[in-house]
This record gives structure tokens, C-alpha cells and sequence, in this order.
């Protein structure tokens, strides 16, 4: 259950937490195309073989994708699935680290969408 966060706190301390466990939280996120990824996998609701994910994140190339959902796994965030078989088979998915990651990425969608309407308004405006 989520519970409600209190900002109005007096706590100097307090407030170097959450700037600290921010900094970790957007750490594990940066990156060119781990956002993409992550929407991407959001978006199949399943997992996807390597060769889908390489041609839904348009542009990336196959040494970044590699880096960039090693790093996502080893950051507990994408689960990597072998299949014994020739050829193998690998999938990715979201964990369920990753998957608690929905309401965040649907805030941060619902923010930049806000921020390119205001800033629209702003520009029509000048």
C-alpha cells in the first residue's frame, strides 16, 4: 500500500534522503534508451525476444541495446530469459521492480505532456 508522503518536512536530513535516493532511482534510468526500453516492454505486456526489442527502439544499435539491458537487469529492473535451444532463445521482460516502475513512468508521461502544453500556451502567447 502507498502511503502518503509528507513535503512540507522541517528535516534537513530527511530532505538529503529523498535527494539521494532520487539521484540512485534516476542512476538506474539514464541512459539514451533505457526509458525506451522500459516503454517498450510496458507496451508488449510480455516479453519480448532480443531481435523485437532491437527493431521497436528505432535507432539503437545492437552493442547499445546489449549494454543497455545488461545494465537494466543487473539493476533488477528487466528479467533476461534463456531457452536452451539452437538457436537460443532469449526474452526480456519487465521484473516486478519494473513493473512498479508504472506508476512513476505514467507521472513522468503525464509531466511532460503538462510541460509541452504549457509551454505551447507560453510560445502562442510571446
Amino acid at each position: 500500500m502507498k502511503r502518503e508522503r509528507i513535503w512540507n518536512c522541517e528535516d534537513p536530513g530527511q530532505r538529503m534522503i529523498w535527494a539521494a535516493t532520487t539521484t540512485e532511482a534516476l542512476r538506474v534510468l539514464e541512459g539514451k534508451w533505457k526509458i525506451i526500453i522500459i516503454c517498450q516492454l510496458f507496451a508488449a505486456k510480455g516479453p519480448l525476444r532480443f531481435s523485437e526489442l532491437e527493431r521497436l527502439v528505432t535507432g539503437v544499435n545492437q552493442k547499445m541495446l546489449i549494454q543497455q539491458l545488461r545494465q537494466l537487469e543487473s539493476d533488477g529492473i528487466v528479467a533476461r530469459t534463456v531457452y536452451p535451444q539452437v538457436p537460443p532463445r532469449v526474452e526480456y521482460s519487465l521484473s516486478d521492480i519494473g513493473i512498479a516502475l508504472g506508476p512513476a513512468m505514467e507521472a513522468l508521461i503525464d509531466w511532460a505532456e503538462e510541460k509541452r502544453r504549457i509551454m505551447a500556451t507560453k510560445s502562442e502567447a510571446e
